[in-house]
């Protein structure tokens, strides 16, 4: 279910950017994409290879032994998965977080923010490194909330379409998008976050909630998104857009 909503969600999108694009006229679209999901199929393989039977073995026995926050607080079910929703979202954001301010977590991450251009399908991209690293998180997580295996796919679920619509390159109007935002992370607020200016780079963490930043103070806007600068300045290269050169990214020295 949750693959087939990303499916969707990406097909659609991408029609979307297809007519009302924010940054028109790019090169090699076709080609951008490709390589992107190219590496999000690879992700996807090896997350249903390695941890998709342990995460819900892991669950399944966090349950069975009552471990966790959530048994503790004996909750009705429906507001058990509404604040596990909310926990498991602030757990996001502190780790988008670490991905920046921890230079291990760093070269990893920066697989992600060395996209010049950025589109829907930039939300697919990201080294197998860091989803290994978080899927061992996840697995350390869901006995700590004590969260079951529904609730942690409902999360899932939800969080995609909206990563992939604030990466898209759709020209939402600024007052349709400046609504979205005072709850849900929209494009011009996640744009920032892919500007070159490490100010901004450093900012506007939130995956689903965008009210985190607010409460860490990590929120910036631009007034204009259309001036920004996508990417990294250390990866100018063209050979660092490429499947090869995406999987070699954590193995470039590191800059302040």
């Amino acid at each position: 279910m949750k693959t087939l909503v990303e499916i969707v969600a990406l097909a659609l999108i991408f029609s979307f950017e297809s007519f009302f694009p924010l940054f028109p006229r790019r090169r090699e679209r076709i080609r951008h994409a490709a390589r992107n999901v190219s590496l999000g199929l690879l992700n996807l393989f090896v997350v249903s290879l390695f941890f998709s039977s342990l995460l819900a073995l892991d669950a399944a026995w966090a349950r069975t032994r009552s471990m966790g926050l959530l048994p503790l607080l004996s909750f009705f079910p429906w507001i058990e998965t509404l604040l596990v929703f909310v926990l498991f979202d602030f757990w996001m954001y502190l780790f988008h977080r670490a991905n920046h301010q921890i230079p291990f977590l760093w070269r990893f991450h920066r697989t992600h923010h060395s996209d010049n251009q950025v589109d829907v399908t930039t939300a697919l991209r990201f080294h197998t490194g860091e989803i290994v690293i978080s899927s061992l998180f996840k697995l350390v997580l869901i006995p700590l909330l004590g969260m079951s295996l529904g609730q942690l796919l409902l999360y899932e679920t939800c969080l995609q379409p909206v990563i992939l619509f604030h990466h898209s390159n759709v020209a939402l109007p600024e007052k349709w998008d400046q609504w979205m935002r005072l709850v849900i992370v929209s494009p011009n607020m996640h744009r920032v976050h892919h500007s070159q200016i490490r100010s901004e780079t450093d900012s506007n963490y939130s995956s689903i909630f965008s009210f985190w930043d607010r409460i860490a103070r990590t929120f910036r806007r631009r007034k204009d998104p259309r001036t920004l600068e996508y990417g990294l300045p250390e990866f100018p290269e063209s050979r660092w857009q490429t499947f090869r050169g995406m999987l070699k990214t954590p193995l470039a020295p590191l800059h302040p």
